[in-house]
């Protein structure tokens, strides 16, 4: 019997919520919809895959760009996500000229067993894919390396790493999958900002201020002038400014240990039989609690609240194959 695929995001889909786990793995449903947010990181990821592999060019990466937002001409949205793209990666670039690792692999797919840690016997029901970054090799030492995205790079981000699940599960996978040891992991990290295009001034807001100032004025008069709105250029401008300070970057090395790579694998396990407990009793409960997390509330947050109704399903969702980021595609189970 073929096995069924537990990916990283499978795994953290089911331990947030059994009902989010069966729409997007049982049901293969996504919404219609894109999170900006989410795709913004995963262009980020893309263009640091191009830039890392060792045939770079950084042509490639404004080509990928450009194409990733069509509609910015039309659509503040992409308009916004395109300059910030752009001065994200530019920044980036010239702020890692140079690296001290040898890299030895990007986009790295992988499939391995997965054991039982109490009899060290394969699982007949599941195996692990999933695809890390990036494998580089820093002082004769094998690293992954995890690029991530972050609204904020503070030290409470950083003091919490070493609880990434994925990053040990990615370790564990990389080790049996290779057959060479993984000394830990690079964290590579970068802010996104938060400035905005300035909008300028309507002439009924110009005015409203101006008569204002007049007012407070002793002689009666004001220089003031219209807000105009904030060119492109200006606005790139301002954004690469941010981004050549070396605060909106982060690499942290994570040294793992063997123990947590054993608890890890306890863990992994252990989420294997909750979805097989879950499967035989075809019971997919919700968890409230995970209805509003990260950027804004959960993708299947409008279908559980209309109790499944087909009209919402038919037009917020459609279907997409499980693991789809992976060559197994639409052949895997779920």
């Amino acid at each position: 019997m073929k096995k069924q695929i537990l990916t990283f995001s499978a795994a953290k889909k089911f331990q947030s919520c059994h009902k989010a786990y069966f729409n997007r793995y049982r049901q293969n449903l996504v919404p219609l919809e894109q999170n900006d947010t989410l795709f913004l990181g995963s262009l980020i990821h893309n263009c640091l895959e191009l830039w890392h592999h060792p045939e770079n060019d950084s042509s490639s990466i404004n080509k990928l760009i450009y194409e990733a937002y069509p509609l910015r001409e039309s659509e503040e949205r992409q308009k916004r996500d395109w300059h910030l793209a752009r001065a994200m990666m530019s920044g980036y670039m010239q702020h890692y000229i140079r690296e001290d690792f040898e890299v030895i692999d990007t986009e790295l797919e992988f499939c391995v067993p997965i054991i039982n840690p109490a009899t060290d016997r394969q699982s007949k029901s599941f195996e692990l894919m999933g695809k890390v970054d990036g494998l580089v090799r820093l002082n004769n030492q094998y690293f992954i390396m995890e690029h991530k995205t972050a609204a904020l790079i503070t030290g409470d981000y950083i003091e919490k790493l070493p609880m990434d699940f994925q990053i040990n599960l990615y370790a564990m996978a990389i080790s049996q999958f290779k057959k060479i040891p993984i000394a830990g992991v690079i964290y590579n990290v970068i802010q996104k900002s938060k400035i905005k295009q300035k909008t300028g001034e309507t002439e009924a807001e110009f005015e409203f201020r101006r008569q204002d100032l007049i007012q407070k004025s002793k002689t009666g008069k004001t220089s003031a002038k219209r807000q105009l709105p904030e060119s492109d250029e200006s606005y790139q401008d301002r954004l690469e400014s941010v981004y050549s300070d070396a605060g909106m970057y982060a690499r942290e090395i994570l040294y793992l240990s063997k123990a947590d790579i054993e608890r890890t694998q306890i863990e992994l396990w252990e989420i294997t039989q909750e979805i097989l407990g879950a499967q035989r009793r075809g019971l997919w409960s919700q968890n409230t609690d995970s209805c509003f997390r990260y950027y804004g509330p959960c993708m299947y947050f409008p279908l559980c609240r209309a109790h499944d109704n087909p009209n919402v399903r038919d037009n917020l969702y459609t279907e997409l194959p499980p693991h789809s980021e992976l060559s197994v595609g639409s052949d895997s189970l779920f």
